[in-house]
């Protein structure tokens, strides 16, 4: 009787408790999500790890490079060289600004990520100081890169590094978010779509300068600025001298020898190179090697000079980050995503090469009367809201269609 009273207590208790014989299997599987996620902590570790070390030998590379085509060679002069980890530079201090800066562009700029840093000071490699932010305040001129930051978007290092005011000269906004920002661009399209290597050297002109600016140093402000680009691997190569000021024509209007250039700034600026090659690469330029083709769907940005003024087109979004403004450019491709009910546009760069995106989220597409993402694919449209920043791209959220402009075929 003890015994049929037991065996029914037991069962009794195991139904009145049914979740203790989950407990133990709780603690099983738990054990298990937490064995998980320590092993998935030492591969993120590892992979962060490993990133640094492709940065680091990236930036060696890049280094060993610029020896190996040796460094440019000014005439008549002598001016300190300031290696940092992926650019070379000769600075001038009577001028307080590098006299030419060398770098690589490499084709990793392709997936490379990395967004501006604005982290602009001085460098501190340069014994002699540098110029700093009270001497471009208010000046009227821009901060602008002579190696520019988006060259280096595959490496954080590297970018930030741009930002030394040893790579800053004082440009014209007008000069530096258009047509020189677009030959930038052109640049970094030829690399993209060629997957080589480009060497390449910028700097000012200190020719019809217009004076200095600098509260607390004087900067020359210089009259002229030139970029000079070498392909070895195809044995061309080319270059641009730009006024500092508003340039109308096309931006390969602009291009000429690099031999000119030579001779207009004094600077030999591929001394490796042997008699043949050098006449081959420097003495000509075939621009037709240079101009972007557009099979792939893309456009090019809007002439920022056929824009009524207040608009820009793509290629300036990146300056006004954190700007309420008005983007102008061509939809060549849009999505819209079921899962989450966003929509996402983006103007003359189609993804994963986008250079301005649109973004319209789930809530906001009842207050459209169409759809977005077909209503307003292959159109000219300008958009106006504050510019943001994601991964290095500009973006815009907006709300409602009264945001876009569509402009007439």
């Amino acid at each position: 009787m003890k015994k049929i009273f037991l065996i029914v207590f037991t069962i009794a208790l195991s139904v009145s408790n049914p979740l203790q014989g989950w407990s133990q299997k709780d603690s099983l599987v738990e054990k298990e999500i937490r064995d998980a996620e320590e092993q998935l902590k030492i591969i993120r570790e590892r992979e962060i790890q490993t990133q640094l070390r492709i940065e680091l030998l990236k930036m060696q590379m890049c280094s060993t490079m610029l020896q190996t085509i040796g460094f440019p060679i000014v005439s008549g002069g002598s001016f300190p060289t300031i290696s940092h980890h992926a650019m070379v530079l000769a600075y001038d201090e009577s001028n307080e600004q590098a006299k030419w800066v060398m770098h690589v562009i490499l084709p990793d700029i392709l997936d490379g990520k990395v967004a501006r840093t604005n982290d602009f000071r001085k460098d501190t490699l340069v014994k002699t100081g540098t110029a700093e932010k009270e001497d471009y305040w208010k000046s009227g001129y821009d901060r602008g890169h002579l190696a520019p930051s988006a060259d280096f978007r595959w490496s954080p290092t590297a970018l930030s590094e741009s930002y030394f005011y040893s790579n800053m000269s004082p440009q014209k906004p007008e000069l530096n978010r258009e047509k020189w920002a677009e030959m930038e661009d052109l640049l970094r399209e030829y690399v993209m779509n060629n997957g080589h290597k480009l060497f390449v050297v910028t700097g000012p002109v200190m020719k019809d300068s217009p004076g200095q600016i600098g509260n607390k140093n004087k900067v020359t402000i210089p009259g002229y600025f030139y970029k000079v680009a070498m392909d070895p691997a195809s044995k061309v190569g080319i270059a641009f001298i730009m006024p500092n000021d508003r340039c109308p024509k096309t931006v390969l209007q602009y291009a000429v020898s690099i031999d000119s250039v030579e001779k207009f700034t004094g600077i030999n600026f591929f001394p490796v190179l042997n008699a043949s090659e050098e006449k081959e690469i420097e003495s000509k330029t075939d621009i037709e090697k240079w101009k972007i083709r557009r099979e792939d769907g893309n456009a090019d940005p809007i002439n920022p000079e056929s824009l009524p003024k207040g608009k820009f087109n793509t290629s300036q979004a990146k300056y006004h980050i954190g700007d309420k403004a008005t983007v102008c450019g061509k939809v060549v491709s849009a999505k819209y995503n079921e899962k989450s009910g966003a929509t996402f546009i983006n103007l003359d760069r189609k993804f994963p090469d986008q250079i301005f995106t649109i973004q319209i989220w789930k809530d906001s597409r009842q207050n459209f009367s169409y759809h977005p993402e077909e209503e307003l694919l292959n159109k000219t449209i300008c958009v106006t809201g504050k510019i943001l920043e994601n991964q290095g791209v500009p973006v815009m959220t907006i709300y409602n269609e009264s945001a876009i402009e569509i402009e007439e075929d």
